[in-house]
């Protein structure tokens, strides 16, 4: 007789309640699949994946108060486990900064189920995943032109924190940051600090 098949243990991470509970009903119907949390951001994602420590963790990319790379990097940080980002638009730079995170699968939303759970398992097996179409595009996209520091400070620009407010969540004097968004909006050719960061953001650079 042969043996079970090992069930993977899996943690979902999807702000949309429907797409959520779609996948977890969906991959729930796999024989070898247990899903052990599903949750609405990455913040929460992170704690949950530290308190049940999933074999693999399916992450949306665009979260509220941590996005699916943010969370991943967390994640992977303190638990020993897998990640699958999953996404709507597939900007070009954004499989870089996953790649850089350590991600083991980054796949459109548009996957069937069938297809996500054998990503799953791959990545289970310690295989690694990427879209083929989402790998084409990355390899002409763009290289980014901007410094770590200048992406940081362009990251919280999304939002409508102040450049002191900035400062402060970088630990840096307002007028280093104000430095790195000048030289950002400059290389970008924006404006303003709003606009090199939307520019930033549609590159999948932040």
């Amino acid at each position: 007789m042969s043996a079970a098949p090992r069930v993977i243990r899996l943690l979902i991470a999807d702000d949309e309640h429907l797409i959520r509970g779609a996948l977890s009903a969906l991959l729930s119907l796999e024989a070898d699949i247990e899903v052990v949390a599903s949750v609405g951001n990455g913040v929460a994602a992170a704690e949950r994946a530290l308190e049940t420590k999933p074999d693999v963790c399916l992450l949306d990319l665009e979260m509220p108060e941590a996005d699916g790379i943010e969370a991943a990097t967390r994640i992977l940080s303190t638990v020993a486990t897998k990640v699958v980002i999953v996404t709507r638009h597939a900007r070009p730079g954004v499989l870089r900064r996953a790649l850089g995170a350590r991600v083991s699968g980054f796949v459109p939303k548009s996957t069937p189920a069938e297809d996500l759970a054998d990503v799953i398992r791959a990545v289970a097996a310690g295989k690694r995943y990427i879209d083929p179409e989402i790998a084409a595009t990355a390899l002409t996209a763009e290289r980014c032109p901007l410094t770590d520091r200048e992406l940081d400070a362009l990251r919280f620009s999304r939002s409508t924190m102040s450049v002191q407010d900035i400062a402060d969540r970088l630990h840096l004097a307002a007028g280093t940051v104000r430095n790195y968004l000048s030289s950002a909006m400059t290389k970008l050719n924006a404006r303003s600090r709003h606009e090199a960061a939307e520019i930033a953001w549609q590159q999948g650079w932040i």
